[in-house]
């Protein structure tokens, strides 16, 4: 069973059966070399067998830097990922760095699946959000509550976002979804978001009502110690083929 590639696709973030997930960046240095890097990976993965070792999905999406590479992939348990490690990743790496040398392989971190999530409705005609936005918030020590709770107050923001949306107050923020995942190392949140489009997310950044009491909060929650955001574009998705 060969894996199967879906260009510019997503992946299923609630799909059945994902007992962790594994986030990695790479970094490559152009535009140039982002496309090629996603050619490789196809190439690499579409020549072998798909590792029936418990991966269920793997996907990768372009910075819009021009620099770096997003890696996304769903397991059945982190010891499925161990495996892989173990008896399939080298091959694959090795085709992939001689294809584009100079590969930095920057981190790789491990969540639990998500923990909550938002997405808006949509009509039947309505396109797929253009980009993925990845919001990364670091915290004080492996307090899961303190994480959840932040998670909590980041949804109480929103909410008052959408009800100043339905009054005509601001115009609707081009927000499509917001998925959060717990890191099992007890230390970050990661929110895989959804926009309509890259200038849609600097505008709502850049919004005056991001100042208000509930965005203050989410701010400057203790035990919140940094953060990271990082906008990309899907480029390919990879699943085991039928």
């Amino acid at each position: 069973m060969n894996a199967v590639a879906h260009p510019d696709a997503r992946p299923d973030l609630h799909r059945p059966g994902v007992g962790a997930v594994l986030v990695s960046t790479w970094r490559v240095g152009t535009p140039e070399r982002q496309r090629a890097a996603v050619d490789a990976i196809r190439k690499a993965w579409e020549s072998r067998e798909w590792p029936d070792l418990g991966l269920l999905s793997y996907s990768v999406s372009l910075g819009t830097d021009g620099d770096t590479l997003l890696h996304y992939s769903q397991w059945t348990a982190e010891q499925a990922y161990e495996d892989f490690v173990r008896t399939y990743r080298d091959d694959r790496n090795a085709e992939i760095d001689a294809a584009v040398p100079g590969i930095e392989r920057v981190e790789l971190r491990r969540y639990a699946p998500i923990h909550r999530s938002a997405v808006r409705d949509r009509t039947g005609t309505e396109e797929l959000p253009g980009i993925v936005v990845i919001v990364e918030a670091d915290f004080e020590g492996p307090d899961a509550g303190s994480r959840e709770e932040w998670v909590d107050v980041v949804f109480t923001a929103l909410d008052e976002d959408a009800a100043d949306e339905d009054a005509a107050v601001r115009p609707r923020s081009g927000g499509a979804g917001a998925h959060f995942h717990l890191s099992t190392d007890g230390g970050r949140v990661l929110n895989y978001a959804e926009w309509e489009s890259e200038r849609a997310h600097e505008e709502w950044l850049a919004d005056e009502g991001r100042s208000s009491e509930a965005w203050t909060r989410v701010h400057h929650y203790p035990g919140l110690v940094g953060g990271r955001v990082k906008r990309y574009t899907p480029a390919l998705s990879l699943s085991a083929g039928v």
